[in-house]
């Protein structure tokens, strides 16, 4: 349990704001804000309560300017870039176009975007654990030079504060205007909204519906339980699974891309349009485009080398609807990453030992993509609803 979370209060706080402002008419535009917010107090099947600081207990008010944040392009340093740019609700809340994310000016990011749902049960964030609360997480990319480009978090805070149409929200919300902290309230309490559960999986496992998943699931979900080992990393507890353990591992994945990066191939393939490639020599591609940094993972952020090449366990919540997959973007589909782990990862020193050969075959590996895809929550066409019920803030 996260010490400073104070689940009990937040959540008597935030019912009492939802009794205030539930008196709201049905027909006015923010009334999907009532909705978000009663899913950001509950637990839908197979998730538990989300946690709310006790210092950021969630509103309607709050969650609607949290959205106008995240949709708004005038927060990158040219006006460009919005956060969803890059967390596409349409596409999971993620980006199915590009293996790694792009920023400002067509500035290229090492990683690949990852989705938003469910990332308020997460106790790290990013792929390297950096950040560990949602209220300071938005500084990193409104502040890297290859993603929102601003030159410091003080100069988002002045833009926001001579934008008139931010003037009333902010006091809405905190009854005071833009400062740093009001800011990461804002974006992590509607971040703390996009909740998706209730899946076939859920309703299967959970709430005892035998007919909610088809054969060829269930046999899938035994091979994740059994014989393939998925649950060692990918938890599924009692009453909820979040399908991660929140760890760091060395799949052997990372070892992998590195060898390649320092190894290239003579020929690069060279992506010019969603699923569309062209096979260039590396040198082409090297003498126009930067030098792909290297990923030592989870090593970035403890200087530990016996962390090099760890990365978090990612949640397999509607992960059908987010590829490509891994930390950079570099397995296509799921049938490749299944294959990667059946293969037994990149087996090198420092592997963690639960990655071996499985000696899965064809139709093994289909069942479990078929378990993977019933793990798809039915509310996410009423988020992305939601993240759409007004124009973005890009004039």
């Amino acid at each position: 349990m996260r010490a400073r979370l104070k689940l009990l209060a937040a959540l008597a706080l935030a019912a009492a704001s939802l009794a205030v402002q539930g008196g709201a008419a049905a027909s006015e535009p923010q009334d999907w804000s009532r909705a978000a917010l009663a899913r950001a107090l509950d637990a839908p099947l197979g998730l538990p309560p989300v946690l709310h600081p006790a210092d950021n207990p969630p509103t309607r008010a709050k969650i609607e300017l949290g959205r106008k944040l995240f949709f708004d392009r005038r927060l990158s340093i040219n006006r460009t870039m919005s956060c969803a740019m890059c967390h596409i609700p349409e596409q999971g809340f993620a980006n199915r176009e590009l293996e790694t994310a792009v920023g400002v000016e067509g500035r290229s990011v090492r990683r690949n975007a990852p989705t938003i749902l469910n990332v308020a049960h997460l106790d790290s964030l990013f792929v390297d654990g950096r950040d560990s609360a949602l209220e300071t997480q938005y500084l990193a990319p409104l502040t890297a030079a290859n993603e929102m480009a601003n030159p410091s978090a003080g100069y988002v805070v002045a833009l926001l504060a001579r934008l008139p149409d931010y003037e009333a929200p902010f006091r809405r919300a905190f009854g005071a205007g833009p400062s740093l902290d009001r800011i990461g309230m804002a974006f992590a309490a509607y971040q703390r909204s996009v909740i998706a559960g209730d899946s076939r999986f859920d309703r299967w496992y959970y709430g005892g519906e035998a007919a909610a998943l088809s054969a060829p699931e269930r046999r899938g979900f035994a091979l994740f339980a059994g014989v393939a080992g998925c649950t060692a990393c990918h938890r599924i507890g009692e009453s909820f699974a979040l399908f991660t353990d929140q760890a760091f591992h060395d799949t052997g994945y990372g070892w992998w891309r590195e060898q390649l990066r320092q190894n290239p191939p003579p020929q690069q393939l060279v992506q010019v349009a969603p699923g569309v490639s062209y096979a260039l020599p590396w040198r082409t591609v090297a003498s126009v485009g930067e030098e792909r940094p290297a990923d030592l993972g989870r090593y970035e952020v403890t200087l530990d080398p016996a962390d090099r090449w760890k990365f978090r366990t990612p949640g397999l919540r509607n992960v059908a609807l987010t590829p490509p997959y891994m930390h950079d973007g570099g397995l296509p589909d799921l049938m490749a990453v299944l294959r990667f782990y059946n293969d037994g990862g990149r087996p090198h020193p420092g592997q963690d030992p639960a990655i071996r050969p499985l000696g899965l075959g064809q139709r093994d590996l289909e069942a479990l993509a078929a378990f993977l895809a019933a793990l798809t929550s039915p509310e996410v066409p009423r988020l992305v609803e939601e993240a759409r019920s007004a124009e973005p803030d890009n004039w």
